[in-house]
């Protein structure tokens, strides 16, 4: 027991250094817009998320539900398959954040998941129901429902401030924005911080140190500080990408995708869905620049990111494969 405790102090501790890696690296999901827009400085910015960020987390346990009982079958909850699928996301994240590539620590942290899962007992140990519905058509559906919404947010306030002067256009949503990013950095922790609170959860499970997935109130309190001082360390790589190589933003635009973004993510988080919101804000910002007219988007900064995003689940599965490998041939269960 005292090799499963101390195996268990490695598995909170590395979950949390990837909820504050995750932090970090998603930062520009919430905070891309309004630096770019220069309607907040950036140590404005980030504190401003850092705080919601914390906020978000402690709001709901409906992912991480998902993620601690929703797509792999408890008895296949090792601690070696814990900790090799939060290598795998890890690596990936970490790969991804110095190439500047904005990809999903979410789908990082499944894909992880998964690959670790299949190599300790095969296809039988996955719920693919739950993968398929929760993970797999969100995957897909949540950038294109951005990009949707996005566009017509757009459209829409394009024809309702047609007669006002762009000048005073962009002075009312320099305010309405700083809203808008709010919202967006709360949600951002209400999605993504339970996903590391479900891997905790799910490791405690699998060591029956718990006997249901619910979430213990020590693991919100240490996921959701977690991601928020990763989100104060900030993530200036990715925010470059997103607040200036995709579209030239103004306010307008930075409220349109951010308040975009934040409906998908309400609503996928409303359902336990654990959505990349990586994906969503990216989703969105294209969607406005589209509704500008079509070459306002740089996209070959898209094809990029869809390939970043298409890779992140199997690469990081290959990861952390790999690492169950090294982790049980070292003598570790």
């Amino acid at each position: 027991m005292p090799e499963a405790g101390l195996f268990l102090v490695l598995i909170v501790t590395v979950s949390l250094a990837f909820d504050f890696i995750n932090g970090f690296h998603d930062t520009a999901n919430a905070i891309a817009t309004v630096v770019s827009t220069r309607v907040l400085t950036p140590r404005a910015a980030i504190v401003m998320a850092a705080g919601l960020n914390f906020v978000g987390a402690l709001l709901s346990t409906k992912v991480a539900s998902t993620i601690s009982g929703g797509l792999v079958l408890a008895s296949a909850a090792t601690q070696s398959v814990i900790l090799a699928a939060l290598i795998g996301a890890i690596a990936w994240n970490l790969i991804t954040w110095r190439l500047g590539i904005p990809s999903s620590s979410s789908h990082a942290l499944i894909g992880g998941l998964c690959g670790a899962a299949l190599s300790h007992g095969g296809g039988r140990v996955i719920i693919w129901k739950g993968l398929l519905g929760k993970v797999i058509i969100p995957l897909f559906a949540s950038p294109i429902a951005g990009f949707v919404i996005g566009f017509i947010v757009m459209t829409s306030i394009y024809l309702i401030f047609a007669r006002i002067r762009h000048r005073r256009v962009n002075y009312v949503f320099r305010h309405l924005q700083i809203w808008s990013a709010a919202l967006m950095a709360l949600n951002h922790g209400l999605n993504d911080a339970q996903k590391t609170m479900g891997i905790i959860t799910l490791a405690l499970v699998g060591l029956r140190i718990l006997h249901t997935n619910a979430v213990p109130t020590w693991v919100k309190l240490a996921c959701a500080v977690a991601m928020a001082l990763g989100t104060s360390a900030g993530g200036w790589r990715i925010i470059k990408t997103m607040g200036h190589r995709i579209i030239r933003l103004e306010p307008v635009h930075g409220f349109a995708a951010e308040t975009t973004a934040s409906i998908v993510i309400l609503v996928a988080s409303r359902f336990g869905m654990p959505v990349s919101t990586t994906h969503v804000i990216s989703g969105s910002i294209f969607g406005v620049g589209a509704s500008r007219r079509l070459s306002a988007v740089r996209w070959g900064v898209a094809v990029d990111m869809l390939t970043a995003w298409i890779l992140t689940l199997p690469m990081a599965a290959a990861i952390a494969a790999v690492s169950y490998f090294i982790i049980t041939a070292l003598g570790f269960r």
